[in-house]
């Protein structure tokens, strides 16, 4: 596939891994995107997972027609993008890899390859590499999401190679509003923690001229990038995507469910808009995509061994993990002799940055009450 005349996509689809880093559902499998620039001097920018070693050399293959790649340029070292480097070395042995520092300094945990000052260019913020008519600038964007993480800016068509910035799950091409939810729960998933960095990265390529986004994941962007950026900005700064209220809840025998179900039809009836998430039904990364898009959290679970039911506890901690903040959240616990749910919510929730617990927490007793439909009722027209 072209990017443009002179730029070849060479990436492959990978539709048989189910879950992306163990523990990612990918129904429609991911891309790992890689790039050919051809000029005078050849730059095979990244590679892919080796799990697709056979076919993306045979892509590269086809792109050469019979010419030898001079170059190859390594944004990112995590594995489903850097798993090919041994075998494009053992093919194309002069090859000559353009990188920085700290992909030199961890290189050699993932692959037995001599590298000298012959065969290896080390590049830091600012500096350019000639092909001929095209012309490389790399960009550093260290913990987005690894440390040793660049783009690259290619100067004469403006286009931006993001590494893992603007990726997405699946294989179909997916543009604006079919983009955004795969791509945040890529996003919230795998960057999210990072929002700080991601910032940096965005004020750096505010000074770009950008026509085109090709992200190590997903698409290639060509259309409305300012819609695509401004997603980025959204996430990164941690700010509410959907005006509305994610009603996240765990249960034991069903009580716990019919108390969300009817927080979520009371918010509906203030016209707010709701999604509702079971956590034993539906995968973390969902979840936690949407804990970030929308502006308000409702957590309903019961007690459990005199502590939390542990999918909620469990679900706390991934928020935690990735830097949930900026939201108002409200409460609804279960127990039918001593309910503790609430307060184990409370005490994790108090350790989040920037987090407003409502004062009113909805505490039911085994199944619901009158009182309790009354206490609900007022919860959903606070945070309406």
């Amino acid at each position: 596939m072209e990017v443009s005349k002179d730029i070849k996509y060479i990436g492959v689809e990978d539709k048989d891994i189910g879950l992306f880093e163990g523990q990612y559902p990918v129904p429609d499998g991911v891309t790992y995107n890689s790039y050919v620039i051809m000029d005078e001097k050849i730059a095979v920018m990244d590679t892919a997972d080796a799990r697709k070693t056979d076919e993306w050399l045979s892509n590269l293959s086809d792109a050469l027609g019979g010419r030898t790649p001079d170059y190859l340029v390594v944004s990112h070292l995590e594995p489903d993008h850097a798993g090919s480097i041994g075998a494009l070395v053992s093919r194309y042995p002069d090859i000559i890899l353009v990188s920085n520092a700290k992909v030199f300094n961890m290189i050699g945990q993932f692959f037995d390859i001599e590298l000298n000052d012959s065969n290896k260019i080390v590049v830091a913020e600012g500096d350019t590499l000639s092909l001929g008519e095209h012309t490389l600038s790399f960009v550093m964007a260290p913990m987005v999401h690894w440390p040793e993480v660049m783009v690259e800016y290619e100067q004469k068509e403006k286009i931006l190679f993001s590494a893992d910035g603007f990726g997405t799950f699946g294989t179909t091409p997916l543009y604006e509003d079919e983009w955004t939810p795969e791509a945040a729960r890529y996003y919230l998933n795998i960057c999210g923690k990072y929002g700080v960095q991601v910032q940096n990265l965005l004020k750096k390529a505010a000074n770009l001229d950008i026509s085109m986004i090709c992200p190590l994941h997903g698409p290639v962007l060509k259309d409305n990038l300012g819609y695509y950026i401004d997603k980025y900005d959204v996430w990164s700064r941690y700010e509410p995507e959907v005006e509305g209220t994610l009603v996240v809840y765990g249960t034991l025998h069903g009580n716990t469910k019919e108390a969300a179900l009817l927080m979520a039809d009371e918010l509906r009836n203030n016209n707010v808009n709701v999604s509702v998430r079971d956590l034993a039904a539906d995968d973390m990364s969902y979840i936690i995509s949407d804990a970030f898009r929308y502006k308000n959290m409702v957590l309903a679970a019961p007690t459990y061994d005199a502590g939390l039911f542990p999918k909620m506890e469990d679900f706390l901690n991934h928020l935690k993990a990735k830097n949930y903040t900026k939201r108002t959240v409200g409460l609804i616990e279960n127990g039918t002799w001593a309910p503790m749910a609430a307060k184990k919510m409370r005490d994790s929730l108090e350790q989040f940055k920037e987090i407003n617990i409502c004062d009113k927490t909805v505490t039911v007793k085994s199944t619901l009450t009158e009182q309790n439909k009354a206490d609900i009722k007022e919860l959903a027209g606070y945070l309406a």
